[in-house]
């Protein structure tokens, strides 16, 4: 018998966070058809301390890194909150990941890639997604890092 993802989640030492609520006019989560479209997670930790600041500029990769796998954390509470049971993640489709970069920062890949990797280390082949990795001049609270997803779902 496999591991849950909830099993593998506590292997890692990973603790799910009651979902941030929006702060803004929007929901975390739309669920059409079996799509879970899952609104951008910000690189906050359970205790609601934020990863802040802009990569290029006092932010390293590997801090990068960090703040992109606190994304993905988020984004599976904020998809078990929505579906209840992350056994009916399918597979995850694609993510955006927005990196809050200096004009000069190009390694925007490497930063996302500890979310994308976090996703394939929890759930093996179904983690395995397309992915945009994008430099921008800025996000909201100062964040380091957003990221949004879509899920395939049962």
């Amino acid at each position: 018998m496999s591991q849950t993802i909830e099993q593998k989640l506590a292997e890692l030492g990973i603790t799910l966070p009651t979902p941030v609520a929006p702060l803004a006019n929007y929901v975390p989560a739309v669920r059409t058809g079996n799509l879970l479209f899952i609104s951008g997670q910000v690189s906050i930790d359970g205790a609601g301390k934020l990863s802040t600041g802009k990569l290029g500029a006092g932010i390293d990769i590997e801090a990068g890194r960090a703040a992109a796998r606190l994304c993905a954390i988020n984004l599976l509470a904020q998809t078990k909150a929505a579906l209840g049971d992350l056994e009916k993640i399918v597979r995850v489709v694609k993510l955006v990941g927005f990196v809050n970069s200096a004009p000069d920062f190009v390694d925007q890949p490497k930063v996302m890639n500890g979310c994308s990797d976090l996703f394939v280390e929890v759930l093996g082949d179904k983690g395995r997604h397309a992915r945009s990795a994008v430099g921008i001049a800025a996000l909201p609270f100062d964040a380091a890092v957003e990221v949004e997803a879509i899920f395939e779902v049962a």
